[in-house]
């Protein structure tokens, strides 16, 4: 065992520099585990490598898994009052330590520190609603169901259950995950992305400091070997997923196949159509914030702005002022608005998407492709990039780009915004700005999504409902945290009782039994 510290390493100029190790959080203490393989942790603002992220292996995670079923035989047995003690006293600690934590995001992942605090707080929901298990888990009874019958169901506990989480929200995501699974009894494994590992050892150690037994959360860093043993290990009950469409439906295959409950969020092309009769500049405003912030990298990001019919062109025009005037740096700076994207390769395809869709006939009204910020010209910043006449075939529309572009779809009418909408293969967020409450309804009833705003760019549900796509967007039966999460992380026992008196025949038959 060992903590999390610095390593020293020769530096190019012939000096030492200290590049830490983020590594596992494994039955209560960091360890480096067994595995010697390693990953790189880059700042984008810099672009230079910050720190090491150790890669487990199969057996690290076969090691973390088995502290997570010693562990779930006691905490399983835990009152819900002590577990609603150490939930409220682990959202204290969340609660203050938010600045630290959306720093240590903002140095990985580039977004900036106001946007990551925003990323925290929304994870705070979610605790904040897991602190209210008692009543979430609370069951039926019915009374003399049949004559001296009684009948009630309550809900259980899984076992251990694991979060392979993405790179875009090292802190929201998860937190969506294990506060209503530690909270309904079961013990977790978090799998975080290795592009901006620190989070998920920082909030490991509040756990701890909250008073959770060790081995009731549990870190595992790493990449797909440490993906697939989860897949495929045994005691794993259940997996939660937030990520691309490929990979989803790759972990929905497999989890599955190996008998574990799966909820896989995939990927989003979300949609905004925007009508004649809307506050264009509001809608613009909104659109831009939508699309650019935290870099274009959000599963809700808005993507795919549809003009209908004469709102196009004042459209494009507030839209392409407003996208110039966002101010970009380090996200470490308070007067930046958008950070850099994570790593160099993504910058790399993003600028390639864009190529394609000039080729492709696109008109690139605000073009961020040859952005530099001064005082960081290693860092991997994109600027805003607004492409207006795209087209449902081009590459720039069809691939989820996760970046800082927004594409301007003309359409006719709302009819046809909507039929635009159904025919992508992605349901996972879309929104309408009007002003027009028939127009609305249509759309709401009409689009086949699972997240809808109206006049709400990105409708992300409050922690007391339920995230989730439709379509493409997720794989599995139920969707993320709220009552859904609660559903997922627990099973029904049902139980049928009678107490007879001594004396009383016992009136058994070899008949289905039936109510009397």
């Amino acid at each position: 065992m060992r903590s999390e510290g610095a390593v020293a390493e020769a530096g190019s100029g012939g000096g030492t520099r200290f590049v830490k190790t983020v590594a596992h959080w494994i039955d209560g203490t960091v360890t480096s585990g067994a595995s010697t393989r390693r990953g790189t942790v880059w700042n984008p603002a810099t672009g230079e490598q910050q720190a090491w992220v150790t890669l487990a292996s199969e057996q690290d995670v076969a090691t973390a898994v088995a502290s997570a079923r010693r562990a779930f035989e006691a905490w399983s047995q835990v009152s819900l009052s002590q577990r609603t003690k150490i939930l409220f006293a682990f959202r204290e600690l969340v609660n203050a330590n938010t600045r630290r934590l959306a720093e240590a995001i903002s140095d990985e992942h580039g977004k900036v520190v106001a946007d990551a605090e925003g990323e925290v707080q929304r994870g705070l929901e979610v605790i904040e609603f897991a602190c209210g298990i008692p009543t979430l888990l609370k069951g039926d009874y019915s009374d003399q169901v049949s004559t001296g019958v009684d009948l009630f169901s309550f809900r259980e506990p899984l076992g251990v259950v694991a979060g392979i989480t993405p790179f875009n929200f090292p802190a929201m995501v998860p937190m969506w995950m294990f506060p209503i699974a530690i909270a309904c009894g079961n013990t977790f494994v978090l799998k975080p992305s290795e592009r901006d590992p620190s989070a998920s050892l920082l909030i490991a150690q509040w756990w701890a400091e909250a008073g959770l037994p060790a081995g009731v959360f549990n870190v595992v860093q790493g990449d797909k070997e440490a993906v697939d043993a989860l897949l495929d290990h045994p005691d794993v009950a259940a997996i939660s997923f937030v990520g691309s469409t490929s990979v989803a439906r790759y972990i929905h295959t497999r989890g599955t196949a190996a008998g574990k409950r799966v909820q896989a969020l995939g990927g989003a092309k979300n949609h905004a159509i925007v009508l004649p009769d809307a506050g264009i500049d509001f809608a613009a405003d909104h659109l831009v914030a939508a699309a650019f912030g935290s870099a274009g990298e959000r599963c809700m990001a808005i993507s795919a702005a549809v003009a209908v019919g004469d709102a196009g062109d004042a459209l494009v025009e507030s839209l392409s002022r407003k996208a110039a005037a966002v101010r970009v740096g380090s996200g470490r700076d308070p007067a930046s608005e958008m950070g850099p994207v994570v790593t160099k390769e993504a910058l790399q395809r993003i600028r390639g998407l864009i190529d394609s869709g000039a080729r492709q006939g696109g008109r690139i009204v605000v073009d961020g492709r040859n952005l530099v910020v001064k005082g960081h010209e290693k860092g991997f910043f994109i600027g805003p990039t607004v492409i207006d006449a795209v087209r449902p075939e081009m590459e720039v529309y069809r691939e989820e780009i996760f970046g800082p572009v927004l594409s301007v779809v003309r359409a006719r009418t709302v009819d046809e915004a909507i039929n635009l909408i159904n025919a992508n293969p992605y349901g996972n967020g879309t929104a309408i700005f009007t002003s027009s409450g028939e127009s609305a309804r249509r759309f709401q009833r009409g689009v086949k999504v699972g997240m809808i705003g109206i006049n709400v760019p990105i409708p992300v549900p409050l922690a007391y409902y339920s995230f989730g796509g439709w379509k493409d967007s997720l794989f599995g039966d139920q969707h993320i945290h709220g009552p859904e999460g609660v559903s997922f992380y627990t099973r029904a026992k049902v139980v049928t009782s009678r107490w007879p008196h001594v004396e009383q025949a016992s009136q058994a038959s070899y008949h289905f039994p039936t109510s009397k």
